[in-house]
């Protein structure tokens, strides 16, 4: 604040307080589009790899791939496994062995599944946000340091 003069400090906080909000709500916005873009580019052909080597059929496998990215995503978030829901009416399940039903409706197969699609957005989102702050570093170091002069008596509270 020591950059707007004493008596517009309080507009000025003001404006950065909406600013910052605003700024928040834009980049969780761009950020979370941007992690479902590749998550929905990445994931599928992970989710088909991964479920065919548990001996899931491909045509089963391609269907739950081709769900949106959220679900998936949120589904980790919530730390659930949404496999055996989508396999049980396919009846994809019924055909597999005791131990691949026990891994693909376990705790760990399906993060282990989304993980690299997921590390990859996360690369993406990290690297636009480095990007965008050098960005805003340089624009700062560009524009040079002014300061407004203090002023030597108090404003006029004259007319007030």
């Amino acid at each position: 604040m020591s950059s707007v003069p004493a008596a517009q400090r309080g507009v000025a906080s003001g404006m950065r307080a909406t600013f910052q909000n605003s700024g928040n709500l834009l980049s969780i916005g761009i950020f979370f589009s941007l992690m479902i873009v590749v998550l929905a580019k990445k994931l599928p052909a992970a989710m088909v790899a991964g479920l065919a080597k548990q001996g899931v059929p491909t045509n089963v496998a391609a269907h739950i791939a081709a769900l949106p990215p959220v679900s998936s995503l949120f589904a980790a978030f919530l730390g659930t496994n949404p496999l055996q829901r989508l396999l049980a009416p396919t009846g994809a399940l019924s055909q597999l062995s005791a131990v691949q039903r026990k891994t693909l409706t376990g705790t760990s197969f399906f993060p282990h599944l989304i993980a690299g699609a997921f590390h990859q957005g996360l690369v993406v989102v990290f690297a636009l946000a480095t990007t965008l702050s050098l960005f805003g570093a340089v624009a700062s170091f560009l524009r040079g340091s002014r300061r407004e002069s203090e002023p030597s008596s108090p404003p006029s509270t004259e007319g007030v």
